[in-house]
């Protein structure tokens, strides 16, 4: 069993059974998607939720463990490390907790307490933490020598050693720690020079601000502490000191006298000078964490909702990137996205008035772009001049046109990846195509790009990079997975995140196709150089061949499970395409008589499912949607106007819409529903079609704020 298994078990409330299975299949190489999807006998049936925490969970607590050995390894150097102290540190799972139990024996530089050890005033402070010394000048006088030039200085070194022990005190620190997790409060001031510079007065809510740490929510912590990054804020963290201070000394102080005044004395610089700053600095830092943490959280759930935004499938598209001074940029895409066109068109802006006179409208230009490639559909990018230049685009007939979000295409255009697809073609040409290839498959187009660039997270330049980057990599490869991928037409960006793959075989993959042409057989991938056993068995459920040689090959049926459909055609008296094709084949089928040591009904019901939909794309249908004509600018904006509107970005606060004026409006929270809303994601989605009434517009601040209660 797992050294971790137990502690994952009671932290997650999942079975221990369960647990151990998991971590056994992630220790011998098995990724999130394949446990999820192809071992729930072995797992009890966890999702990629529960499986991607316990593997979450299994790292931190290994990164934990080395601490531990380092910790163990430094006392025991120092000749220290007592039994019951290693039993401490070993039963500990608990990082604040392992801190301060180490401490005391935490190699420091040095103090002034460690110079008052070397002039010998050790056993001084432990007369007066005694407390029962009389005349504590006396005693100090057989210390004056050497170093120690006089009695006070004699006593001030023995307070600096009681100081620091006090500060090392487990009991010193959780005690200041629970009145710090109770009362603390953040409060921010604006640096007055800062005041009316360049940008502050969008920090202008957080100039006079104060609230109790543990109610501030995670946005408005982010928020100062870009605040205070920027140099605009100047932020700390309080107690009630003499609260604090009450109670170091009800612990530490026993009666009256002078040794009790002296060990006052220590106890309050304690606390002042190492007790406070040290808990201060250690709840900015939880505090952050946790705010990275929770918008994190936001972000990976965008993610998520973007990547599986429906797809409008495998139709012929025109990409146009709109522009003003420098023209929309226009691309002619075939079904499979390659580049058959590309041309520049001036539809808005004072070229398209200069240009009226002599040459076909821009209606015109569009519509012969249409013609001639038999274009089905056009996509839009959502930046500047989209309002204007959808609008003309509704004028073709018979042709729907979506607007697609743009965030990321000029990182995609410049990128590598776009270099090596396109190395004749420059930015504007690629930036258009991939705004085409957007509407007809999100996810295959969106995991090209840096998902930090696709603009649905906020504060994500503020939070801890190292752990975003794992957030955002985990949801790409779960999204990718849950979906699956056509083998013969996957980009080698989106192979990269299947299961077992990786950028390597990725590549490997790609390069074996156009040597050797279209993949016939999910077996061939054995052939690919480097792709062994162990990376078929984790990939090949996931990797799709439409109109293979095998027809399960187009399923999410494993080839590990061939067998038991092509037992259960032989069983029906039919072939396997007979089963898939036909629901009354397939009714005939008892799966309890294929349940086996192997394989249990979970994976069964799988197989019965893919049976019936093989293949079967998990997203929703696409739709269309118009913008209110009424309003194209902010200015066009009138408090109680009733509005459609695109759901582009969902925060802990609200959710931000669209409304076509180039600007989005936000809808708080506390706007989204008649009744009590805990998270936003749970009343709305990324591009959700809604509908808003406006209630403020604060054109100063360039904020407009929207309601869905009506």
């Amino acid at each position: 069993m797992n050294s971790f298994a137990k502690y994952i078990s009671e932290e997650l409330d999942i079975r221990l059974a369960q647990v151990d299975a998991t971590l056994e299949l992630l220790d011998a190489g098995a990724t999130i998607p394949f446990i999820s999807r192809y071992r729930k006998e072995a797992t009890g049936n966890l999702n990629e939720v529960q499986v991607a925490a316990i593997s979450d969970l299994n790292e931190k607590l290994k990164d934990l463990q080395k601490r531990k050995d380092t910790i163990i390894h430094t006392i025991s150097e120092q000749g220290k490390l007592t039994d019951d102290l290693q039993k401490r540190i070993i039963a500990s799972w608990n990082a604040t907790e392992l801190e301060d139990i180490y401490l005391p024996y935490k190699p420091h530089r040095r103090t002034r307490a460690s110079v008052a050890r070397e002039q010998g005033l050790e056993p001084l402070a432990e007369i007066i933490m005694a407390q029962r010394e009389s005349n504590p000048e006396k005693a100090a006088l057989r210390f004056v020598k050497d170093s120690v030039t006089d009695v006070a200085e004699a006593i001030k070194g023995a307070q600096d050693i009681i100081a620091e022990n006090i500060n090392e005190s487990e009991g010193s620190r959780k005690t200041i720690r629970q009145v710090f997790r109770r009362d603390a409060t953040i409060a921010s001031r604006v640096i007055s020079k800062m005041k009316d510079e360049d940008g502050a007065q969008k920090y202008s809510d957080y100039f006079f601000f104060s609230e109790e740490l543990r109610h501030c929510s995670s946005h408005r912590l982010l928020a100062i502490r870009r605040g205070e990054s920027e140099g605009i804020l100047r932020i700390n963290i309080t107690v009630d000191d003499d609260e604090c201070m009450d109670r170091l000394k009800r612990h530490y102080v026993h009666g009256y006298g002078p040794c009790q005044s002296l060990v006052s004395e220590a106890v309050e610089d304690s606390y002042k000078r190492l007790l406070r700053p040290s808990i201060e600095n250690e709840f900015a830092t939880s505090s952050k964490e946790l705010a990275d943490d929770e918008a994190i959280k936001v972000f990976g759930e965008n993610l998520r909702q973007l990547l599986l935004a429906p797809p409008l499938g495998q139709k012929r598209v025109m990409g146009v990137d709109p522009g003003i001074r420098t023209g929309c940029k226009v691309v002619a895409l075939d079904a499979q996205g390659n580049l058959l066109y590309h041309g520049v068109v001036f539809a808005v802006g004072r070229q398209a008035e200069y240009r009226k006179a002599n040459d076909p409208s821009p209606l015109h230009l569009f519509q012969e772009i249409v013609k001639r490639y038999h274009i089905e559909a056009i996509a839009v990018g959502n930046g500047t001049g989209s309002r204007e230049t959808s609008d003309i685009l509704r004028q073709i007939s018979d042709v729907p046109t979506y607007v697609v979000s743009e965030d990321g295409a000029s990182v995609y255009s410049a990128s590598e990846v776009a270099r090596e697809e396109f190395p004749n073609e420059d930015v504007t040409v690629r930036g258009a195509v991939s705004i085409g290839r957007r509407l007809m498959d999100p996810l295959a187009e969106l995991v090209k790009i840096d998902p930090k660039s696709i603009g649905v997270g906020q504060y994500q330049h503020d939070v801890d990079q190292a752990k975003l980057r794992h957030s955002l990599d985990q949801t790409v490869e779960l999204c990718v997975n849950s979906v699956g991928v056509n083998l013969n037409t996957a980009s080698r960006a989106l192979l990269t995140y299947v299961s077992g793959l990786g950028p390597s075989l990725a590549r490997n993959i790609v390069e074996y196709r156009r040597e050797n042409g279209a993949f016939t057989s999910r077996r061939q991938l054995l052939k690919v150089p480097r792709l062994g056993n162990s990376a078929f068995q984790q990939c090949a459920g996931f990797l799709r061949i439409p109109d293979g040689e095998n027809p399960l090959d187009g399923s999410a049926v494993h080839p590990e499970s061939y067998t038991i459909v092509q037992c259960m055609a032989k069983d029906c008296g039919c072939t396997v395409i007979d089963l898939m094709k036909s629901a009354e084949q397939r009714q005939k089928i008892d799966v309890q008589r294929y349940v086996s040591d192997t394989v249990g009904l979970p994976t069964l019901t799988d197989i019965m499912k893919e049976l019936e939909k093989p293949g079967l794309d998990p997203r929703a249908q696409i739709e269309t949607f118009e913008f209110d004509p009424r309003v194209k600018t902010p200015e066009d904006l009138v408090t109680g106007m009733e509005l459609p509107g695109i759901i582009t970005n969902i925060t802990n606060f609200g959710a931000f819409v669209d409304i076509g004026v180039h600007q989005d409006g936000l809808v708080h929270i506390s706007q989204l529903a008649d009744h009590y809303v805990k998270n936003p994601n749970d009343v709305v989605k990324l591009h959700q079609h809604v509908r808003v009434k406006v209630i403020e517009v604060d054109r100063r601040r360039h904020r407009i704020a929207l309601s869905m209660r009506f």
